[in-house]
């Protein structure tokens, strides 16, 4: 504000030309309050000199570019008056002179010219002239300045602008020229944006723009203890109304310091807390094992006893070398005297993924005094496979050992930081006496009988018993495991029955024979199989065919068998409990049940994503080019080099800035998805970046693109054997598991018509079944290079022929074996659709015997079978319009260069001659093959000139 009338009680001291025109007086207002005001009403007087000037004092600007000003005023209804006169106002007119200094301004008035032409004043620049909107009728004459309601009900009140202002000042003159007017408040200032603190940048108050429309821009000053945020200063823009708006850039706090909770100062991090790197995240708990003494900290220190390695980040927890290895054993490796010797990792690992191994060997007196310190260096002689130091596995073979030799073999476990201890490593120790005469390999072993949870195996004795065999060990365990997790039944015999077991489980087995000197070597693993409970109810009184599995020269009898995680993820709109609205089964590899999580039953999705899909630090991920666009953001290519693995190319799905809360959720859902799946036809999920903005979603990158576009730009490059191949990987990483229950899509979702069972789009019933019809579309789909399913026809004309059960045809060149399964797939009952497993089955069928997948002709089928839409003709009328209309236009010049200048010529096309025409695509020489025979057709009705 820089001029305000309304609260002065004392003289104004406004400047008045000439003397007899504006007054000042004191009058009270509506509320009885003593207010000074203006009042001139020489309306009856010579009209000629009414050139009344009310000047204000000299007023700086303050650097404003635009400044407003409003009066309040009354005027007299020149009507009203008891002899008009026709030279009566009802305006006032407003102009401003500029000036650096109020001596400037000193001898205005007498410089000015008082002949009326009060526009070419000098230095004089009209405002507006200011009309009353309203007015009042009379003054009573005695009381004129008293309260009188009528005439302050009709006080008008204007407000203009001028601009734009280049000195230090100005006058303000309001001008009458024959009004009875009351000027009672007079109000000038100049809107500015206010100091404020925004997105951690500090703007000192700034006046608006000299236009309306103008937008001020400032930069911002980043608060104590942050920094410009990437490469864009911080800046703000100050609009007209004194608001700031646009913000762009800003400033993120210095690593040790986290913004408070309007955005404005960057506070220190308590004692207890650390921020490792300067940006937007908060401060963070210090890792565990670690603390601060001050305020501020940008690293946790390690507590004594804990250390971090050369490559761990500041933000990780402190950790210590790990515990000694548990449960060494050893065994002759083979007859030639070599040693095996093994053990299981540390219980305690320290706090780190990272292991690894030094074995020490010592020669002792006697198997009696193995004390260390009597014990001496085992020397050059004895060889270590693979190696005798950073060994990764547990699992060492020790070679050329001396006969009858008492040996102490330390296995000490270290990690990145047990070159920080000043403690040893810790270790486990096992001593033994090498001898010549262990007993030799078992060279077979055979099933006698086999039941759902048992197995009875029986062998012969060692070819080289080297003495009494004393007892036999068998050691077994699942094929989906390994011999670490193994368990023993020993014997005195040669038979055993190893019990609970698991149902159709496939086992394997290693035996090995003891003598007074000690285990002889372990046999060759031999693979056995459970009776499945399905088979044990017809099968229970006979007795399964001797299985003999030899292992002489080393051979061993395989059984192999792909294991498969199988996921089925269904979603039920009707919510039983909060159990079955979040948790969906879905069949995992070891016989069991897993739980898929819906992220959307959080809620945080946010939560789902921490508990589900892996953090990502943003500079392990370079960006190379962005490839296409999705929902919420952009889709770019990269490379991700996670610590201790090597480079993989990755797919980065960035949400766009300003997203909503709601959109990121939608958007880091998925992520939520697709972390809890691991398998290799199901798109994999490397993790996530969300402690930093923009979130990021990181994915394997599918280096090939949509499977319809890359067979289309391939077709007629495969054998049918690698297309049913492809769909074999599609079909491994569907679902396996009948009881899924049907669920319900919601109202407004979208449906893929030409891919979904009748039951899904008539009443929107989803299931494992309505999952087998849309893969037999994807087998027609890939069997004809990607072609649309139903071509031409429209969404409703789908959903109709289906109804009617027409079905689509075999593609071109497809055995028919895989039509047939597509037609099971497409049956109206989805109770006699076939499952995943049969799909497979079935697939797995074909593969193995390829002469079943010869082309024969289209055996005849319960139902009807649809054909192309014939293309439209009858807009046809030169070669270049017959390829338009094919969507072959590409080949115009081939076409050309062959004179196939008229339909006739193109009519008579063979096959051969197509391919002359240098086209080498085999779709593309189908399609325009029957386009020539359709064009034969037509041109035989003599509808198309030729």
């Amino acid at each position: 504000m820089l001029l305000d009338t309304t609260e002065s009680t004392s003289e104004l001291g406004w400047t008045t030309y000439p003397d007899t025109g504006w007054d000042e007086v004191s009058v009270l207002d509506d509320r009885g309050k003593l207010i000074r005001t203006f009042e001139v009403c020489n309306v009856n007087q010579n009209p000629r000199v009414q050139d009344n000037w009310l000047a204000t004092p000299f007023l700086s600007r303050h650097s404003a570019p635009r400044v407003f000003v409003t009066l309040r005023f009354s005027v007299r209804d020149c009507a009203s008056l008891r002899s008009p006169s026709p030279t009566c106002r009802e305006t006032l007119t407003l102009y401003y002179k500029q000036a650096d200094t109020q001596r400037e301004l000193e001898r205005t008035w007498a410089a000015e010219p008082s002949n009326g032409e009060k526009e070419n004043r000098e230095g004089w620049v009209k405002i507006d002239t200011i009309a009353a909107d309203k007015s009042f009728s009379k003054v009573e004459p005695s009381s004129p300045h008293q309260y009188q309601p009528d005439r302050y009900s009709r006080i008008n009140l204007k407000t203009r602008s001028f601009a734009p202002l280049t000195r230090n000042g100005f006058v303000l003159a309001v001008v009458d020229s024959g009004a009875c007017v009351s000027l009672m408040g007079v109000s000038v200032f100049y809107r500015r944006c206010p100091a404020t603190s925004m997105y951690l940048a500090s703007y000192p108050a700034t006046p608006s723009g000299a236009e309306p429309t103008a937008l001020v821009p400032l930069s911002g000053t980043c608060v104590p203890h942050s920094k410009i945020q990437g490469s864009t200063p911080p800046r703000m823009h100050c609009n007209a109304e004194g608001e700031w708006m646009v913000p762009v850039g800003g400033c993120v706090c210095d690593e040790g310091y986290e913004q408070n909770l309007n955005g404005s100062a960057c506070l220190a991090c308590p004692v207890g807390y650390f921020k490792s790197v300067s940006g937007s995240t908060p401060c963070s708990v210090c890792p565990p094992n670690s603390r601060t003494s001050q305020e501020g900290s940008s690293v946790c220190e390690c507590r004594s006893g804990f250390y971090r390695g050369a490559k761990d980040a500041n933000s990780s927890a402190c950790t210590t070398p790990p515990s000694a290895p548990v449960s060494m054993s050893w065994e002759y490796e083979s007859a030639d005297g070599g040693v095996s010797l093994r053990w299981r990792p540390p219980v305690d690992m320290g706090g780190r993924s990272e292991v690894w191994y030094g074995v020490v060997c010592r020669i002792c007196p006697s198997a009696t005094f193995t004390n260390p310190t009597a014990c001496s260096w085992c020397g050059e002689g004895v060889t270590f496979s693979p190696t005798q130091t950073n060994l990764k596995q547990t699992k060492v073979t020790l070679n050329n050992l001396l006969t009858r030799v008492t040996y102490l073999i330390q296995v000490q476990s270290m990690n990145e930081v047990s070159a920080l201890s000043p403690f040893p490593a810790r270790y486990t120790s096992i001593n033994f006496t090498t001898s010549q005469s262990v007993p030799s390999t078992v060279p077979m072993m055979h099933q006698l009988s086999r039941a759902p949870d048992s197995i009875t195996l029986s062998w012969p004795q060692p070819d080289r018993p080297n003495g009494d065999i004393l007892e036999y060990q068998l050691r077994y365990y699942d094929k989906g495991s390994d011999v670490d997790s193994a368990a023993s039944v020993y014997s005195e015999t040669n038979t055993v029955t190893v019990g609970s077991l698991i149902p159709g489980s496939i086992y394997a087995f290693q035996i090995r024979a003891r003598n007074e000197r000690g285990y002889g070597p372990y046999s060759n693993t031999i693979y056995f199989t459970t009776l499945p409970l399905e088979e044990h109810s017809h099968q229970i009184k006979n007795r399964l065919p001797l299985l003999v599995g030899s292992v002489m020269g080393g051979a061993a009898f395989l059984l192999v068998v792909a294991a498969i995680v199988v996921v089925v993820v269904f979603r039920s709109k009707r919510r039983e409990s909060p159990y079955s609205d979040r948790l969906q089964r879905y069949i995992s590899n070891r016989g069991g049940v897993k739980y898929y999580v819906d992220p959307s039953t959080y809620e945080d999705p946010s939560e789902a994503v921490k508990e589900f899909a892996r953090e990502i630090d943003p500079t392990h991920v370079k960006i190379e080019e962005v490839i296409g666009a999705a929902q919420f953001g952009e889709v770019s290519r990269g490379r991700y080099r996670p610590m201790g693995r090597r480079e993989v190319l990755v797919a980065v799905k960035t949400i766009r800035w300003g997203a909503s809360d709601r959109e990121k959720g939608i958007f880091l859902s998925e992520a939520g998805v697709m972390g809890q799946f691991d398998h290799p036809n199901v798109l994999k999920l490397e993790g996530v970046i969300t402690h930093s903005a923009p979130e990021r979603i990181i994915t394997e990158f599918m280096e090939n693109g949509p499977l319809d576009a890359f067979l289309r730009e391939n077709e007629g490059q495969f054998s049918v054997l690698q297309l049913i191949g492809m769909l074999r990987g599609v079909g491994a990483g569907m679902g396996m598991d009948h009881n899924i229950p049907t669920y319900t899509a919601s109202l407004g979702s979208k449906i893929p018509v030409r891919w979904t069972a009748p039951e899904a789009f008539q009443h929107r019933k989803f299931s494992s079944a309505s999952d087998a019809w849309s893969f037999g579309i994807l087998m027609w789909e890939v069997m004809s290079y990607g072609e649309r399913p139903y071509w031409d026809m429209s969404n409703q004309e789908v959903m109709k022929a289906v109804a009617d059960q027409y079905r689509l045809p075999a593609p071109h060149n497809c055995p028919s074996a895989l039509h047939s399964l597509m037609l099971q797939c497409w049956q109206t009952e989805r109770g006699e659709r076939p499952g995943f497993d049969t799909l497979l089955s079935s697939l797995d069928r074909l593969i193995r015997h390829p002469a079943s997948l010869k082309v024969e002709p289209t055996r005849s089928c319960s139902q009807p079978l649809l054909s192309p839409t014939p293309t439209d003709l009858t807009s046809v009328s030169t070669v270049s319009d017959w390829l338009l209309v094919l969507k072959m236009e590409r080949y115009q010049d081939e076409f050309d260069q062959a004179n196939l200048d008229t339909l006739d010529r193109v009519s008579r096309l063979s096959i051969e001659d197509i391919q002359n025409l240098g086209v080498n695509l085999l779709g593309h020489q189908r399609k325009i093959f029957n386009a020539t025979q359709q064009l034969k057709a037509y041109l035989s009705q003599g509808q198309v000139e030729v």
